[in-house]
């Protein structure tokens, strides 16, 4: 199997009339439909990008982002954004239950939501000090700052981390 290439800093990266991401690699082929996958979304967003075509293959890998001229940066952070949505917690308006299965019912930076929490291990402590809530649907939510949240939702959810 090949090795993947690392992209050098003068990566040729742009987004088509149609809003598809290409790439023309170093060996002159035109890849159309990239797209940028995290390695380590949450512990180290910066470092580790694979960049995969349309049929799943690793085209190429970016060790960090930094590291990129400032167009090519900002254009595969626009679409790693896109591609990492996860709203975030801002509080807990209700609980059905403190055992799970439980449906919460909570106001996040996307606006209110209703997720179904299956088991407390859907609930998982990030390295940055914050959560990552999953609910039954698979759709990730994020808690930043527990210490941001008011006096009730970190009752409520004292009861799950407990």
């Amino acid at each position: 199997m090949p090795a993947t290439p690392t992209m050098p800093c003068d990566l040729n990266l742009y987004r088509n009339p149609r809003g598809r991401l290409v790439l023309t690699a170093p060996d002159g082929h035109v890849h159309e439909g990239v797209t940028p996958v995290r390695a380590f979304p949450l512990s180290a967003p910066d470092e580790g990008v694979s960049l995969v075509g349309p049929d799943g293959h690793e085209l190429a890998w970016i060790d960090r982002l930094s590291a990129l001229p400032e167009p090519v940066r900002q254009l595969l952070e626009q679409e790693l954004a896109v591609r990492d949505f996860a709203p975030r917690i801002r509080r807990l308006l209700h609980v059905s239950s403190f055992a799970t299965p439980s449906t919460w019912e909570v106001e996040t930076d996307r606006g209110p939501a209703r997720l179904l929490l299956r088991a407390e291990e859907d609930i998982r402590r990030l390295p940055d000090g914050g959560l990552l809530v999953t609910d039954g649907h698979g759709l990730h939510f994020r808690i930043d700052d527990l210490g941001a949240l008011d006096k009730a939702s970190r009752r409520m959810l004292d009861r799950f981390l407990a």
